[in-house]
Protein backbone atom coordinates (compact mmCIF):
# COMPACT_ATOMS: atom_id res chain seq x y z
CA UNK A 1 0.00 0.00 0.00
CA UNK A 2 1.58 3.46 -0.90
CA UNK A 3 1.65 5.80 2.28
CA UNK A 4 1.21 9.02 0.90
CA UNK A 5 1.50 10.64 3.94
CA UNK A 6 5.01 9.52 5.27
CA UNK A 7 5.76 10.59 1.99
CA UNK A 8 4.16 14.60 2.67
CA UNK A 9 5.51 14.35 5.85
CA UNK A 10 9.21 13.26 4.76
CA UNK A 11 8.96 16.08 2.16
CA UNK A 12 8.46 18.68 4.60
CA UNK A 13 10.80 17.75 6.81
CA UNK A 14 13.19 18.01 4.02
CA UNK A 15 13.48 21.61 3.86
CA UNK A 16 14.14 21.62 7.61
CA UNK A 17 16.88 19.45 7.32
CA UNK A 18 17.92 21.84 4.09
CA UNK A 19 17.99 25.10 5.89
CA UNK A 20 20.25 23.73 8.85
CA UNK A 21 22.86 21.63 6.47
CA UNK A 22 23.29 24.87 4.70
CA UNK A 23 23.81 26.82 7.68
CA UNK A 24 26.74 24.23 8.89
CA UNK A 25 28.12 24.49 5.32
CA UNK A 26 28.10 28.58 5.09
CA UNK A 27 29.74 28.18 9.01
CA UNK A 28 32.89 25.52 7.49
CA UNK A 29 33.22 27.90 4.37
CA UNK A 30 33.87 30.95 6.76
CA UNK A 31 35.84 29.34 9.20
CA UNK A 32 38.39 28.00 6.18
CA UNK A 33 37.52 30.67 3.78
CA UNK A 34 38.03 27.79 1.01
CA UNK A 35 36.37 28.15 -2.21
CA UNK A 36 35.74 24.40 -2.46
CA UNK A 37 33.57 24.74 0.75
CA UNK A 38 32.18 27.26 -0.79
CA UNK A 39 30.69 26.10 -3.87
CA UNK A 40 29.50 23.16 -1.13
CA UNK A 41 27.40 26.00 0.51
CA UNK A 42 25.90 27.22 -2.79
CA UNK A 43 24.69 24.23 -3.84
CA UNK A 44 22.84 23.87 -0.16
CA UNK A 45 20.80 27.35 -1.34
CA UNK A 46 19.39 25.51 -3.94
CA UNK A 47 18.93 21.98 -2.04
CA UNK A 48 16.81 24.45 0.48
CA UNK A 49 14.46 25.70 -3.16
CA UNK A 50 14.72 22.09 -4.63
CA UNK A 51 13.01 20.53 -0.86
CA UNK A 52 10.06 23.15 -0.86
CA UNK A 53 9.03 22.93 -4.12
CA UNK A 54 9.20 18.86 -4.04
CA UNK A 55 7.03 19.67 -0.91
CA UNK A 56 4.62 21.97 -2.65
CA UNK A 57 3.90 19.64 -5.63
CA UNK A 58 3.59 15.91 -3.63
CA UNK A 59 0.86 18.17 -1.31
CA UNK A 60 -0.79 18.57 -5.42
CA UNK A 61 -0.48 15.10 -5.95
CA UNK A 62 -2.34 14.48 -3.10
CA UNK A 63 -5.63 15.98 -4.47
CA UNK A 64 -8.21 13.29 -5.75
CA UNK A 65 -9.16 13.60 -9.07
CA UNK A 66 -11.82 16.49 -9.74
CA UNK A 67 -13.61 17.62 -13.11
CA UNK A 68 -10.81 19.31 -14.52
CA UNK A 69 -8.44 16.50 -13.62
CA UNK A 70 -10.21 13.53 -13.93
CA UNK A 71 -7.38 10.95 -14.02
CA UNK A 72 -6.02 12.75 -10.57
CA UNK A 73 -3.01 15.28 -9.72
CA UNK A 74 -0.43 12.81 -9.76
CA UNK A 75 2.10 14.00 -12.75
CA UNK A 76 2.95 17.12 -10.69
CA UNK A 77 5.72 15.28 -8.97
CA UNK A 78 7.55 15.06 -12.32
CA UNK A 79 7.13 18.95 -12.79
CA UNK A 80 8.84 18.84 -9.30
CA UNK A 81 11.71 16.94 -10.41
CA UNK A 82 12.38 18.30 -13.71
CA UNK A 83 12.33 21.76 -11.97
CA UNK A 84 14.75 20.32 -9.36
CA UNK A 85 17.11 18.73 -12.06
CA UNK A 86 17.16 22.55 -13.85
CA UNK A 87 17.91 23.68 -9.86
CA UNK A 88 21.35 21.51 -9.81
CA UNK A 89 22.25 21.86 -13.22
CA UNK A 90 21.86 26.17 -11.84
CA UNK A 91 24.27 24.73 -9.03
CA UNK A 92 26.74 23.56 -10.62
CA UNK A 93 27.02 27.12 -12.98
CA UNK A 94 27.76 28.31 -9.33
CA UNK A 95 30.43 26.17 -8.45
CA UNK A 96 32.28 27.06 -11.60
CA UNK A 97 31.66 30.85 -11.43
CA UNK A 98 33.00 30.18 -8.20
CA UNK A 99 36.14 27.74 -8.88
CA UNK A 100 37.37 29.27 -12.47
CA UNK A 101 38.00 32.59 -10.75
CA UNK A 102 40.29 31.09 -8.15
CA UNK A 103 42.36 28.31 -10.15
CA UNK A 104 43.29 31.74 -12.09
CA UNK A 105 44.03 33.89 -8.85
CA UNK A 106 46.80 33.21 -5.89
CA UNK A 107 44.19 31.73 -3.73
CA UNK A 108 44.87 30.73 0.02
CA UNK A 109 43.49 28.80 2.82
CA UNK A 110 42.44 30.11 6.50
CA UNK A 111 41.37 27.28 8.76
CA UNK A 112 40.74 24.03 6.44
CA UNK A 113 41.05 21.68 9.28
CA UNK A 114 38.11 22.82 11.21
CA UNK A 115 36.23 24.02 8.34
CA UNK A 116 36.42 20.53 6.77
CA UNK A 117 35.15 19.02 10.37
CA UNK A 118 31.95 21.14 10.07
CA UNK A 119 31.73 19.80 6.82
CA UNK A 120 32.24 16.43 7.22
CA UNK A 121 29.38 16.04 9.97
CA UNK A 122 27.03 18.02 7.64
CA UNK A 123 27.86 15.47 4.83
CA UNK A 124 26.95 12.57 6.95
CA UNK A 125 23.36 14.45 7.91
CA UNK A 126 23.01 14.48 4.49
CA UNK A 127 24.06 11.10 3.18
CA UNK A 128 21.69 9.54 5.86
CA UNK A 129 18.75 11.84 4.43
CA UNK A 130 19.65 11.13 1.26
CA UNK A 131 19.18 7.34 1.89
CA UNK A 132 15.57 8.01 3.54
CA UNK A 133 13.92 10.06 0.79
CA UNK A 134 15.68 7.20 -2.07
CA UNK A 135 14.37 4.54 -0.82
CA UNK A 136 11.23 5.53 0.35
CA UNK A 137 10.48 7.56 -3.19
CA UNK A 138 11.29 4.44 -4.96
CA UNK A 139 8.67 1.80 -2.24
CA UNK A 140 6.18 4.76 -2.34
CA UNK A 141 6.34 5.04 -5.82
CA UNK A 142 6.86 8.75 -5.70
CA UNK A 143 9.37 10.68 -8.58
CA UNK A 144 9.57 13.94 -6.40
CA UNK A 145 10.88 12.42 -3.21
CA UNK A 146 13.34 10.33 -5.35
CA UNK A 147 14.84 13.48 -7.18
CA UNK A 148 14.52 15.01 -4.04
CA UNK A 149 16.99 12.47 -2.57
CA UNK A 150 18.83 11.83 -5.99
CA UNK A 151 20.00 15.93 -5.64
CA UNK A 152 20.82 15.38 -1.97
CA UNK A 153 22.94 12.46 -2.95
CA UNK A 154 24.99 14.40 -5.25
CA UNK A 155 25.50 16.76 -2.37
CA UNK A 156 27.33 14.23 -0.12
CA UNK A 157 29.00 13.23 -3.12
CA UNK A 158 30.11 17.18 -3.53
CA UNK A 159 30.70 17.28 -0.25
CA UNK A 160 33.15 14.06 -0.35
CA UNK A 161 34.57 15.62 -3.07
CA UNK A 162 35.43 18.59 -1.20
CA UNK A 163 37.27 16.95 1.77
CA UNK A 164 39.17 15.15 -0.60
CA UNK A 165 40.71 17.98 -2.13
CA UNK A 166 41.12 19.80 1.28
CA UNK A 167 42.64 17.09 2.19
CA UNK A 168 45.42 16.85 -0.79
CA UNK A 169 45.63 20.52 -0.41
CA UNK A 170 46.67 20.29 2.90
CA UNK A 171 49.10 17.51 1.94
CA UNK A 172 50.59 18.90 -0.48
CA UNK A 173 50.73 23.01 0.05
CA UNK A 174 48.81 23.20 -3.47
CA UNK A 175 46.18 25.29 -3.10
CA UNK A 176 45.27 25.36 -6.07
CA UNK A 177 43.51 22.13 -5.56
CA UNK A 178 40.65 23.47 -3.55
CA UNK A 179 39.46 25.05 -6.37
CA UNK A 180 40.05 22.14 -9.03
CA UNK A 181 38.23 20.03 -7.06
CA UNK A 182 35.32 22.64 -6.82
CA UNK A 183 35.99 22.10 -10.67
CA UNK A 184 35.44 18.55 -10.89
CA UNK A 185 32.87 18.30 -8.21
CA UNK A 186 30.34 21.06 -10.32
CA UNK A 187 30.94 18.70 -13.60
CA UNK A 188 29.26 16.12 -11.79
CA UNK A 189 26.63 17.66 -9.81
CA UNK A 190 26.01 18.81 -13.36
CA UNK A 191 25.90 15.26 -14.78
CA UNK A 192 23.69 14.29 -11.35
CA UNK A 193 21.09 17.41 -12.94
CA UNK A 194 20.94 15.90 -16.45
CA UNK A 195 19.95 12.55 -15.16
CA UNK A 196 17.06 14.25 -12.90
CA UNK A 197 15.79 15.76 -15.80
CA UNK A 198 15.98 13.10 -18.21
CA UNK A 199 14.16 10.60 -16.02
CA UNK A 200 11.34 12.87 -15.08
CA UNK A 201 10.80 13.56 -18.58
CA UNK A 202 10.35 10.02 -19.27
CA UNK A 203 7.59 9.96 -16.52
CA UNK A 204 5.75 13.20 -18.40
CA UNK A 205 5.98 11.58 -21.60
CA UNK A 206 3.77 8.77 -20.27
CA UNK A 207 6.19 6.09 -20.31
CA UNK A 208 5.31 2.18 -20.12
CA UNK A 209 6.11 0.30 -17.14
CA UNK A 210 9.43 -1.03 -17.16
CA UNK A 211 9.85 -4.77 -18.14
CA UNK A 212 9.86 -6.74 -15.03
CA UNK A 213 6.32 -5.33 -14.15
CA UNK A 214 4.80 -6.01 -18.09
CA UNK A 215 5.53 -9.71 -17.02
CA UNK A 216 3.61 -9.25 -14.07
CA UNK A 217 0.88 -7.85 -15.33
CA UNK A 218 0.28 -10.55 -17.89
CA UNK A 219 1.43 -13.63 -15.52
CA UNK A 220 -1.69 -12.06 -13.30
CA UNK A 221 -3.73 -11.64 -16.07
CA UNK A 222 -3.22 -15.63 -17.51
CA UNK A 223 -3.85 -16.91 -13.77
CA UNK A 224 -7.05 -14.94 -12.97
CA UNK A 225 -9.23 -14.80 -16.18
CA UNK A 226 -10.42 -18.22 -16.12
CA UNK A 227 -13.92 -18.03 -18.74
CA UNK A 228 -12.33 -15.48 -21.09
CA UNK A 229 -10.63 -16.70 -24.24
CA UNK A 230 -7.81 -13.79 -24.31
CA UNK A 231 -6.50 -10.58 -23.52
CA UNK A 232 -4.67 -8.18 -26.20
CA UNK A 233 -3.92 -4.59 -26.43
CA UNK A 234 -2.53 -4.17 -23.05
CA UNK A 235 -1.16 -1.14 -22.23
CA UNK A 236 0.30 0.54 -19.66
CA UNK A 237 1.56 4.22 -18.35
CA UNK A 238 3.30 5.54 -14.76
CA UNK A 239 1.91 8.75 -13.32
CA UNK A 240 3.97 9.46 -10.22
CA UNK A 241 2.72 6.74 -7.61
CA UNK A 242 -0.17 5.14 -9.88
CA UNK A 243 0.15 2.82 -12.69
CA UNK A 244 -2.22 2.82 -15.18
CA UNK A 245 -3.36 -0.47 -17.20
CA UNK A 246 -6.03 -1.08 -19.71
CA UNK A 247 -6.60 -4.06 -22.02
CA UNK A 248 -8.95 -5.46 -23.78
CA UNK A 249 -10.70 -8.56 -22.70
CA UNK A 250 -12.40 -11.31 -25.12
CA UNK A 251 -15.11 -13.65 -23.92
CA UNK A 252 -17.26 -15.96 -25.56
CA UNK A 253 -20.32 -13.98 -27.34
CA UNK A 254 -22.91 -15.66 -25.81
CA UNK A 255 -21.80 -15.07 -22.14
CA UNK A 256 -23.69 -12.62 -19.89
CA UNK A 257 -22.89 -9.28 -19.14
CA UNK A 258 -23.12 -10.02 -14.93
CA UNK A 259 -20.61 -13.36 -16.07
CA UNK A 260 -17.71 -11.18 -17.58
CA UNK A 261 -18.40 -8.52 -14.99
CA UNK A 262 -17.55 -11.41 -12.59
CA UNK A 263 -13.91 -12.03 -14.39
CA UNK A 264 -13.05 -8.40 -14.95
CA UNK A 265 -13.86 -7.78 -11.15
CA UNK A 266 -11.15 -10.38 -10.48
CA UNK A 267 -8.90 -9.50 -12.32
CA UNK A 268 -8.94 -5.98 -11.06
CA UNK A 269 -8.70 -7.22 -8.07
CA UNK A 270 -5.44 -9.19 -8.72
CA UNK A 271 -3.65 -6.44 -10.93
CA UNK A 272 -4.43 -3.85 -8.02
CA UNK A 273 -2.64 -6.70 -5.57
CA UNK A 274 0.17 -7.23 -7.89
CA UNK A 275 0.75 -3.42 -8.94
CA UNK A 276 0.19 -1.64 -5.66
CA UNK A 277 -1.46 2.23 -6.40
CA UNK A 278 -2.96 0.69 -10.14
CA UNK A 279 -5.56 1.78 -11.86
CA UNK A 280 -7.49 -0.79 -14.10
CA UNK A 281 -9.76 -0.37 -17.54
CA UNK A 282 -10.65 -2.98 -19.46
CA UNK A 283 -12.63 -3.52 -21.87
CA UNK A 284 -14.59 -6.90 -23.01
CA UNK A 285 -15.17 -7.70 -26.41
CA UNK A 286 -16.68 -11.14 -28.33
CA UNK A 287 -15.05 -13.63 -29.58
CA UNK A 288 -14.76 -12.56 -33.17
CA UNK A 289 -12.96 -9.92 -31.73
CA UNK A 290 -9.98 -12.32 -31.20
CA UNK A 291 -6.51 -11.03 -32.21
CA UNK A 292 -4.54 -14.64 -31.19
CA UNK A 293 -2.14 -12.10 -30.19
CA UNK A 294 -1.48 -10.91 -26.07
CA UNK A 295 -2.05 -13.14 -23.45
CA UNK A 296 -3.79 -16.53 -24.70
CA UNK A 297 -5.75 -17.71 -21.96
CA UNK A 298 -5.69 -21.74 -21.84
CA UNK A 299 -9.27 -22.89 -20.35
CA UNK A 300 -8.32 -25.24 -16.75
CA UNK A 301 -9.17 -28.67 -17.78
Amino acid sequence: MVDRTRVSQLALWSIFIAFAVMGVKFIAWQISGSIALFSDALESIVNVVAAAIAWWTIRISLKPADTSHPFGHHKAEYFSAVIEGVLVVVAALLIFREAVPAILSDHHLEAPGAGMAVNAAAAAVNGFWAWLLISTGRRERSPALSADGQHILADVVTSVGVLIGLALAILTGWSILDPLMALVVGVNVLREGWKVIASSISGLMDSALDGTEIDLINKTILENSLGALEAHDIKTRTSGAVSFIEFHLVVDASMSVADSHVICDRLESALKTAVPGAVVTIHVEPDHKRKNSGVEIVPQK
